[in-house]
């Protein structure tokens, strides 16, 4: 119903968020890191909504990016996950954590989620594992301006993989690796090096 909001934070909780926008008060469900990473009381701020409509209840959820908007719509497409328990697992974690937990089947990362069970993680990962890539979805879309042609995102996810087998978080090397301007003649191990200087000042 409503692809965004922008309008000025009146309140915030954990979970929830009123936004004013043309005298109407907005109540926005929010998962914990949403909150977290929101301006102050009185600051503007455009909400990415999703429109959770039942018999009994009439919802908006909201996020700060189109990305993780989009990987809640896949949480909630799972058999069994409702709007609930993906703004739980986004509360637990990041959606680049998210992917980093799918695609390595690590269901136990995704079980520390509040209400969300063993068995519920694994039907995540099952379910979406052929659906998600290490990177966003901007970062799929971007393409090198000189040449027309897509970012490798091999040669990234292969970066990827080792920062955080040498111990780093998959949301840092993320950070890291968007960074980098990767060129056709790159490897993954040149990427590594230079995502590596960049995560030392992160």
């Amino acid at each position: 119903m409503y692809a965004y909001i922008k309008g000025e934070i009146v309140d915030i909780t954990d979970d929830n968020l009123v936004l004013e926008c043309n005298n109407i008060g907005y109540n926005i469900r929010i998962p914990l890191s949403v909150a977290q990473r929101l301006p102050g009381i009185g600051a503007d701020v455009k909400i990415y909504t999703y429109t959770s409509v039942r018999e009994d209840a009439f919802n908006l959820f909201g996020f700060l990016s189109k990305d993780d908007l989009e990987i809640y719509k896949k949480l909630i497409a799972v058999n069994g996950i409702g709007p609930k328990g993906a703004l739980s697992i986004l509360s637990a974690m990041s959606a680049d954590d998210l992917r980093f937990a799918i695609l390595s089947g690590d269901a136990a990362a995704i079980a520390k989620a509040q209400g969300i069970g063993k068995k519920s993680a694994e039907r995540i990962i099952l379910e979406l594992r052929d659906k998600v890539s290490m990177m966003s979805k901007s970062d799929l879309d971007s393409e090198d301006l000189t040449t027309g042609t897509s970012v490798d995102t091999g040669t990234k996810n292969e970066a990827l993989e080792a920062l955080v087998s040498l111990g780093y978080t998959p949301s840092d090397a993320l950070r890291a690796v968007r960074q980098i301007e990767i060129t056709e003649d790159m490897d993954a191990g040149t990427v590594l090096k230079q995502a590596l200087k960049i995560i030392s000042t992160l």
